[in-house]
């Protein structure tokens, strides 16, 4: 925070609503005013600045150091991984190994409601342990569109199931920051990890219906029941072992590959009776047989990513990049000029680290499959980027504008001040604390970030109040996840994966009645867990 006070009106409840204002502002462009999400931040960024400068006194050379970092992270690292999330699967669908991996789900079964599961659940969870950053919205909307789901359809439907996984993203990052934040004994990530498989257990026992709910109503989840209950309690009780007894990193890495392969066992047994197609009237279409040998190739581009994000995601592989580190050297801290603080007794600073990003890994798998292939050279992968950047730089922006909102509202106290009025209601405050999680994930995409942000408040209030510190930062970054499914940077990202820019108002409103049930439920079972801890 780059200001004296978050409260310049010497009113918590008025410096907390005119600091809301940039997030009910954004909601409205994109709901009530069906504004573009390029327009709706550009719009958004405006009214922000002008009340971080004016109501809340963040210097204007800062406000533009707000400004410069937000586009630089949008770029770096959020641009660089939708680009070669994207460019990935362009060069394997050139190489034809896209059609393969079709054809070898295909294989386990026809019917779309199987598909879903398997590919927007349970790889989609896979991918978000593995990679996070938006890679398993970007390549899961995009597996499923290939196989006859329309675009923003499952860009919803990867965004609904992404709520299962969300609370742990890559290698259990939201949780482990808790570390480095400084917090009672009490507050330990074994702890926090722990209290969220309480919640998390109804979360990921729901998402499966609800994904067959939508497609295909109550008669989907009849028909699909067997399937249904093997995917969802596989991942469950998986998730819940791990993250009670090991811990927050390996949480969404072995809970859904053992789903995703309990399914496909499970598959070869059973089948629904009717064979569902989203185009209704549609014929399954001839299953191709490939070759075991084949098929592995085929899926290899995605293995080798998971491996090699695992890598990158690693402890100690970022070790590497730290201070005294083999590759430090490597890592660039720009700092603006002119954006030194003295409340802050800091500046802005951007820290630049090409090969610790992991668009980076993913430029790498891209270069092995490349390698692999006898069909695309490199001047081919060079061709695919520039139609891959040129499809994505408006969403790359859009996304720069909305971090440059967060950015702006953290340094200027805005996101403090949301807090502390929250934090007001006292006794209360359990069935709220959710929300906190949920405006920090809307402002700033990250369950990490939220948690980094908010997860002191949740428990500084949860000492003043006698509640259990560890339950609210588990409400806190719970109640995040269930915001990833309107994040503004989830909504660009999976517009344009799918390559439907511009219809962001449309994607929010298909998913916004979904985040706001997983909240509601979230606020309730969090007090209630209140009453017995």
């Amino acid at each position: 925070m780059f200001v004296e006070t978050f409260n310049p009106f010497d009113n918590v409840l008025l410096s907390s609503i005119v600091a809301a204002i940039p997030i009910v502002l954004f909601l409205l462009c994109l709901t009530l005013f069906k504004m573009k999400g390029i327009y709706a931040s550009i719009t958004t960024v405006v009214v922000t600045i002008v009340i971080a400068i004016v109501c809340f006194k963040l210097p204007v050379r800062i406000a533009s150091g707000a400004v410069v970092e937000g586009f630089f992270q949008g770029i770096i690292p959020i641009g660089y991984i939708v680009v070669m999330a994207v460019l990935l699967y362009k060069i394997t669908n050139e190489t034809g190994q896209f059609n393969t991996i079709q054809d070898s789900i295909s294989s386990i079964s026809q019917d779309q409601r199987i598909q879903l599961l398997l590919i927007g659940f349970a790889f989609n969870g896979f991918l978000e342990g593995a990679a996070g950053f938006g890679v398993p919205i970007a390549i899961c909307a995009l597996l499923l569109t290939q196989l006859g789901f329309a675009p923003l359809q499952a860009a919803m439907l990867c965004l609904i199931a992404n709520a299962s996984a969300g609370a742990f993203g890559a290698i259990g990052l939201p949780i482990t920051v808790i570390d480095t934040l400084g917090l009672p004994k009490d507050v330990s990530v074994l702890a926090v990890s722990a209290m969220s498989a309480l919640t998390l257990v109804f979360i990921n026992l729901l998402i499966p219906f609800l994904l067959i709910w939508i497609i295909d109503g109550f008669r989907g989840i009849k028909e699909t029941l067997p399937s249904i209950l093997v995917v969802g309690i596989t991942f469950t009780i998986l998730q819940g072992l791990i993250t009670v007894f090991i811990g927050p990193e390996l949480a969404d890495i072995i809970p859904p590959l053992g789903a995703m392969l309990a399914l496909a066992l499970f598959s070869k047994k059973f089948q629904p009776k009717h064979i569902f197609r989203i185009n209704e009237g549609e014929q399954p279409q001839a299953i191709t047989k490939h070759k075991p040998k084949e098929i592995i190739y085929a899926w290899s581009p995605f293995v080798i990513l998971t491996v090699i994000v695992m890598i990158w995601s690693a402890p100690t592989f970022k070790s590497l990049f730290a201070p005294g580190g083999a590759l430090a050297s490597f890592v660039f801290n720009i700092t603006i000029p002119g954006t030194y603080s003295d409340i802050a007794n800091k500046a802005i600073t951007l820290p630049l680290n090409i090969i610790g990003q992991t668009g980076t890994a993913i430029l790498l798998v891209i270069i092995i499959t490349i390698l692999m292939s006898k069909k695309v050279q490199f001047k081919d992968g060079v061709h695919l980027f520039k139609v891959s950047l040129k499809e994505l730089w408006l969403p790359i922006i859009t996304i720069c504008f909305i971090l440059v909102i967060s950015k702006l509202m953290t340094y200027a106290g805005l996101s403090n001040a949301v807090g502390e009025g929250i934090a007001k209601t006292g006794s209360v405050f359990p069935l709220l604390s959710p929300i906190l999680g949920w405006i920090g994930v809307f402002l700033t995409g990250s369950v990490t970030n939220n948690n980094s942000l908010f997860a002191p408040i949740q428990s500084a209030v949860a000492n003043n109040i006698g509640a259990s510190g560890a339950l609210l930062v588990s409400a806190n970054t719970v109640g995040g996840v269930a915001a990833k499914l309107i994040s503004p940077q989830s909504i660009a990202i999976a517009t344009a994966s799918v390559q439907q820019v511009g219809k962001e108002s449309e994607l929010l409103k298909m998913t916004l009645r979904y985040s706001v049930a997983l909240l509601i439920f979230v606020c309730i079972w969090t007090f209630l867990l209140n009453l017995f801890i």
